[in-house]
């Protein structure tokens, strides 16, 4: 017997209504950066500010960008990579950010 699905979760989704907020840039990037030192997502500090439920781990803790195909072109011309070895480019991009990120929070030298 097929196991039918389980459509509990899609249907309070569509049941679940998203609100934005015309917030000053002040405003926002207290609630990112709070978000960031917490290691919580924007949406899940503004449910904790409220007293909501929310996840207290990110569910997939990553970092993310929209990338066209100009912008693999050029990457691609940066690190002396062929435009269509995505996954090469994805994995210098990747140590790119890394490199960046130890950087920026490595304490620098006296």
């Amino acid at each position: 017997m097929p196991k039918t699905r389980d459509w509990s979760k899609e249907e309070r989704a569509v049941q679940a209504m998203q609100m934005a907020f015309d917030l000053s840039n002040d405003i926002q990037r207290a609630f990112r950066v709070s978000a960031a030192l917490q290691d919580m997502n924007t949406a899940d500090m503004v449910r904790k500010v409220l007293q909501l439920p929310y996840r207290k781990n990110r569910a997939r803790p990553r970092l993310t960008v929209t990338l066209r195909d100009e912008d693999f072109d050029v990457l691609a011309r940066k690190y002396n990579l062929a435009p269509e070895d995505r996954a090469a480019i994805r994995q210098r991009v990747a140590e790119e950010l890394q490199a960046f990120a130890r950087s920026y929070l490595t304490e620098p030298d006296k």
